[in-house]
Order: structure tokens, then sequence, then C-alpha cells
């Protein structure tokens, strides 16, 4: 659908689309250890998704599309969440560094993400052109994509 950006669609079927072009494409370099890894200090299962790192790949550039300029660190911040210590307070923990720095350096090799100069990572304009694509093959939500496209969805 032309006009679409991954800001349009709905972010859950965006993040399984991305996912399955990933994992449909075979370009993206898994690690060995992805079926035995936690994904975070305060986790206590490794993930029952198989296919998780294709997911946490999708998630990642997603969140560098809506916001570029994140590195490994925030990685961790925005894949936290809480630590329950038992009887004491739970308090915020961060998301694995391995794991971040793992997906952000096999979205490099894919030529979908760059380093910034001024820190962190963002999306190249062939990235971008990708999420764009893909998202204009998802089903665009909300109220105002309905009169901003009301010309195309008459069509189907």
């Amino acid at each position: 659908m032309p006009g679409v950006t991954v800001k349009d669609v709905n972010q859950q079927e965006f993040v399984r689309a991305l996912s399955a072009f990933l994992k449909k494409s075979g370009k993206l370099k898994v690690p060995d250890w992805v079926d035995i890894v936690k994904l975070a200090k305060h986790k206590e299962l490794a993930p029952s998704d198989e296919n998780w790192f294709y997911t946490r790949a999708a998630s990642t550039v997603r969140h560098l599309y809506l916001r570029g300029g994140a590195g490994v660190g925030s990685m961790t911040k925005i894949y936290g969440g809480r630590q329950r210590n038992g009887v004491c307070p739970a308090h915020f923990s961060v998301g694995s560094k391995n794991v971040a720095r793992k997906v952000l350096q096999a979205l490099e090799l894919l030529k979908m993400v760059e380093k910034n100069p001024n820190g962190g990572r963002r999306l190249t304009a062939q990235g971008t052109r990708d999420l764009d694509r893909i998202a204009g093959q998802v089903k665009p939500v909300g109220p105002y994509l309905k009169s901003r496209f009301k010309h195309v969805l008459l069509q189907k």
C-alpha cells in the first residue's frame, strides 16, 4: 500500500511479519547458543519460542526506526523488566547486553543498521526502505487512516 510507514501499522503484526521475512530470507546470522540462553538476569527460564532471535531482531529494528541513535545500553533498558527478590522489594533489571549486541551486529551484517557517529546505531536507507515495504504489506490501523487511504481501501 503506498504511503504506509511502520508508524501506521499494528506493532505486533509488523514484528511478526518482519521476523517471518528475516527467517525466510535466511541471511540473518543466528548464534549457536540461542537455544540455551536466558534473555535477562530477572528471567527464570529461556524463551519458549525457538525463533525468538528473529523476533528480537525485528523488534530491535522497529525500535531503531522509531528512535534512531539507540545503542546496546538503551536496548538493554527497553528489554529490561522487574526483578522479584522474594520478600524484598522488586527493582528494575536490565536485559542481556550480549543478546542486544549480537542482534545489532547481525543486523549490521544485513546492512539494515549502521553505527551512528553520535553514538549508538541507526537505520540505513536500505533498512528504512525494507521496513516501509513490509509495513505496506501489513494492514494499517487507526481511525485517521480510513480517511487518509480511502481511495486505496475502496479498491479492495
